[in-house]
């Protein structure tokens, strides 16, 4: 299997965010993976796990996760999150080949601290949207610049998305990125946020 290319052969500048710092072997409980670690121009950074062979192949079933510090970690039921996070690790441990790629959006982009403020006020009434743009934020703040040099730095050709969002796979093309299609990725609902889901549905336009 071809190794990735270290950080110290390419250094950034040229409009590059992200380099490929560093990778290892990484069994899990989802299979046998490939860690990758990259450093970014925001002083964050970054991870992916990467199946199989994927520099140079076209179609590679591909997971952006946003973190979700509350659900990825902390097992909340008011979103989705772990449940994703948790079946996109496990569609890609049965693949051939695939990428999870983990990136710095806490709450949609505003940040932890903001995002329990949000909670807060989805406590008092109101929905996500609402409460976002009570706060003075739009909806989703998320960026995909990142997530389309992880990839270019991964050198897989093109993706096959794993996503129920639109909104990724037009991030995606807009940076240069082949999206070859979407397979949908919906998990049940539970009774703290089947409220949640449809407000991503019915106006964060998430095909659900």
């Amino acid at each position: 299997m071809e190794p990735f290319r270290p950080a110290e052969e390419h250094e950034l500048g040229q409009g590059r965010l992200v380099r490929l710092a560093a990778e290892a072997t990484m069994p899990s409980r989802f299979g046998e993976f490939r860690v990758v670690a990259f450093e970014s121009v925001d002083g964050k950074e970054y991870g992916a796990v990467v199946k199989g062979e994927i520099r140079g192949q076209e179609g590679v079933p591909v997971r952006l996760h946003s973190e979700c510090f509350t659900g990825d970690l902390m097992g909340s039921y008011r979103c989705d999150c772990r449940d994703q996070l948790e079946a996109a690790l496990e569609f890609i441990g049965k693949a051939e080949r695939g990428a999870v790629l983990y990136l710095r959006q806490e709450g949609r982009g505003i940040g932890l601290a903001n995002k329990i403020r949000a909670y807060a006020l989805q406590d008092a009434g109101l929905d996500t949207v609402e409460a976002n743009l009570a706060l003075g934020f739009e909806d989703d703040l998320r960026q995909y610049d990142i997530a389309a040099q992880m990839i270019e730095e991964l050198g897989i050709t093109s993706v096959r998305l794993l996503t129920n969002n639109p909104k990724k796979v037009k991030g995606l093309q807009r940076y240069g990125i082949d999206v070859d299609g979407r397979v949908p990725h919906q998990m049940a609902p539970n009774e703290h946020n089947v409220d949640y889901l449809r407000t991503k549905k019915e106006k964060s336009g998430h095909l659900l």
